[in-house]
């Protein structure tokens, strides 16, 4: 009886021992998505930068467009390609969509700005419940701030739009990354000299009174400055980036390991 037993334990770990091994199934990534404007976009944004911060870079997609308003951006068909996106996402266990509009949205922009007491809130609005309808999690985002100082006080024209979306996430309840307030405060923090690094070029030198025609009017042909107050060269870029994965990680705590650790 016995010796049954035995050869019956031993059958079994043999049939145990051979049977296939399964690896566990990997993790699904999550995924980001960002919807912007120039301040966002690849090579005047910080929205590449932000996207090198991520572990797997390869599930940050950076779709911010430059000119585009909270209106433009979907009569266009650009949202066409998030919403596709995200009907597609089984692949990912979360996917994040950045909303930063405000810039464009503006008056005076024909073919983009929109009426702030309707329009801009209601694309705003739309945005983050078509995300939320489609599985995503939606995240607001308050324009970043222009970098035009006067008499060393840095201008916010921006407030109304992001006072706007800071009232849109709560009142769809989805986070809110402040970064208009973030980078206003951190702007005027550090003066008018050092934000002008920030640029996509240094500013140009003042002009020679000797480089003059007798009309104070400069030369015919010098060529164009890519100097402005809005947008961002490698290091405004990069800086930015790190304010926004900041934000990122205290608006969404569950996000923080998506994130390369800050450098030192």
């Amino acid at each position: 009886m016995m010796t049954r037993l035995i050869l019956a334990a031993l059958a079994t770990s043999s049939a145990l021992l051979c049977a296939p091994v399964h690896a566990a199934e990997p993790a699904k990534p999550a995924r980001l998505i960002l919807v912007g404007d120039s301040t966002m976009a690849s090579n005047s944004g910080y929205g590449d930068a932000f996207c090198a911060r991520v572990h797997r870079a390869n599930t940050c997609i950076n779709l911010a467009k430059g000119g585009r308003s909270s209106g433009s951006f979907r009569v266009e068909g650009r949202w066409n390609e998030v919403e596709g996106l995200l009907r597609g996402g089984a692949a990912y266990s979360t996917t994040y969509v950045l909303i930063q509009f405000g810039h464009n949205d503006q008056p005076g922009k024909p073919g983009r700005s929109t009426d702030l007491a309707t329009e801009f809130p209601a694309n705003m609005t739309r945005y983050a419940q078509e995300v939320k309808a489609l599985g995503g999690i939606p995240v607001l985002v308050t324009p970043l701030t222009r970098r035009s100082f006067r008499d060393g006080v840095l201008q916010n024209n921006l407030t109304p739009w992001a006072d706007v979306i800071r009232a849109i996430a709560k009142a769809q309840q989805v986070p809110l990354l402040d970064l208009n307030a973030d980078s206003f405060a951190a702007v005027q923090a550090m003066g008018a000299e050092q934000a002008d690094t920030f640029a996509v070029e240094p500013p140009p030198a003042k002009k020679d009174a000797a480089a003059l025609t007798p009309g104070n009017v400069e030369v015919a042909g010098a060529a164009k400055s890519a100097f402005d107050y809005t947008h961002l060269g490698p290091r405004g870029a990069a800086y930015f980036a790190d304010m926004v994965v900041g934000e990122m990680k205290t608006a969404v705590p569950v996000s923080a390991g998506l994130f390369i650790a800050p450098r030192p």
